[in-house]
């Protein structure tokens, strides 16, 4: 352990350490340990098996992985070290990436995942700069999974009703709840933009301050822990699913992305003379191509593929445009600085990290390969064909045949990754739904 984060323990008098490794689903797991003992040794060991969980916790099935749960050797990251503001006691938390014995880093991992990636853009010079979006409903507690969602009950007594995309007063509602999340946020050094109210019945949005992608991903790894905390301490649930309730949009994390140059940090989506440039042209050209073969990174449930329907400001392909809405691949108005194109693909119930890992990927295989993307779409998307999976199930498929990408993101991770999604996906299928009880129990 270094000096330094010695000293920020001592100096904040931090009394437990939240030691914490995300899994593939984006779940926070690790250890609690008390300050003594992380500081006499700051390292920890927990079995592989940990990170490959269904959402449900239980595992793929060991005959098709080959999967002999060998231990991870778990390193804390010094640079991820911050408060848990909500805790009763002083308590710090420390994200930790993951190696095996001799060294070298655990594939399946996501953090490893994104690294590996990230090193490629580094070996040519050059260096990924992003900014996440995120959308989340609020909600009223639901204990009880068998009743539909509901929203909150605002400051006014009253649930939200209709639609109020960027109300003001809409968010002034529940103005309690987020002052603590912006002062848990501000504990944290999350760098939080702008909170907007989104179409939704208490959807809101929030955007981070565009930066490097490990540490965005971090960022909003935490933001998702503290919302759902927050809105626990104002009786009210937030929820990351893609699309929690029947009639109203869904969620989703768009991902701005734009390429510097690692030396000069030049924009290299525009020429010297401001026009586009090739790469940035490539680039898009390689989310055309891989997105529809990748979707299970950006739509990870079987909830995910309710989000993807047309006139939801939802995509529904990957077509490309210039402050186009109704597109997957959005060019924003900006200067030539400034320029960068939003994949609106991926829906907010995603792994960050592995969702970053991916559309980077799909980027980076365009601008190796030069795949031209097609013209830029002027009118509405909505009336072009559908260019997704329909499916689980047909994306698994689509990922499994899909060996470029499997290369840049580690064969063994898109392995372990169909295998965990495989049996999530079995699980899923075994439940009798109410909507089939409703009209086939006694009509059929």
């Amino acid at each position: 352990m270094s000096h330094q984060m010695f000293e920020w323990l001592r100096e904040h008098r931090i009394t437990e350490v939240e030691c914490i490794v995300p899994d593939m689903t984006g779940v926070a797991r690790g250890k609690i340990v008390p300050k003594d003992k992380f500081v006499s040794e700051a390292e920890m060991r927990l079995p592989e098996a940990v990170l490959i969980q269904t959402v449900t916790g239980d595992y793929p099935d060991d005959s098709m992985l080959d999967l002999t749960d060998p231990d991870m050797v778990l390193k804390p990251d010094p640079d991820s070290l911050r408060f848990v503001p909500w805790a009763t006691d002083p308590t710090a938390q420390l994200i930790f990436d993951a190696f095996r014995a001799d060294g070298s880093p655990v594939e399946v991992a996501p953090r490893s995942v994104l690294r590996r990636v990230l090193q490629l853009y580094t070996d040519n010079g050059w260096a990924p700069v992003v900014a996440p979006e995120m959308e989340f409903y609020l909600l009223s507690p639901n204990p009880d999974p068998d009743i539909p969602l509901a929203p909150p009950i605002g400051r006014t007594g009253r649930a939200e009703f209709g639609r109020r995309s960027y109300a003001i007063d809409a968010v002034n509602e529940f103005d309690p709840l987020f002052e603590d999340i912006y002062d848990y946020c501000h504990a944290q050094n999350l760098e939080v933009d702008t909170l907007i109210h989104e179409i939704g019945t208490a959807q809101m949005e929030i955007n981070f301050l565009h930066g490097n992608a490990l540490d965005l991903c971090d960022q909003v790894f935490l933001f998702k822990r503290t919302v759902r905390e927050a809105a626990f301490r104002h009786n009210m649930y937030a929820t990351f699913m893609a699309k929690p309730m029947e009639g109203e949009p869904g969620s989703a994390m768009h991902i701005h992305q734009s390429v510097t140059d690692i030396n000069t940090g030049k924009n290299l989506f525009s020429n010297p003379d401001g026009s586009p440039s090739e790469m940035f042209l490539y680039f898009i050209g390689g989310l055309q191509h891989y997105l529809p073969e990748c979707m299970p990174f950006f739509a990870p449930y079987v909830n995910s593929y309710r989000r993807l329907s047309r006139y939801t400001a939802a995509p529904t392909n990957v077509e490309w445009g210039y402050d186009n809405r109704t597109v997957g691949l959005r060019v924003p108005h900006s200067s030539p600085a400034a320029r960068r194109v939003e994949n609106r693909v991926p829906g907010v119930d995603v792994n960050p990290y592995i969702a970053m890992a991916a559309t980077l990927a799909c980027g980076y295989l365009g601008i190796i390969n030069k795949i031209k993307p097609r013209d830029p779409l002027a009118s509405d998307a909505y009336e072009l064909p559908f260019q997704f999976p329909r499916g689980t199930e047909e994306a698994l498929e689509r990922l499994s045949r899909c060996h470029d990408l499997a290369e840049v993101l580690g064969p063994r991770f898109v392995k372990m990754f169909i295998g965990m999604k495989e049996k999530e996906f079995a699980e899923y299928f075994r439940v009798i739904s109410p909507w089939e009880r409703r009209f086939l129990l006694l009509h059929v």
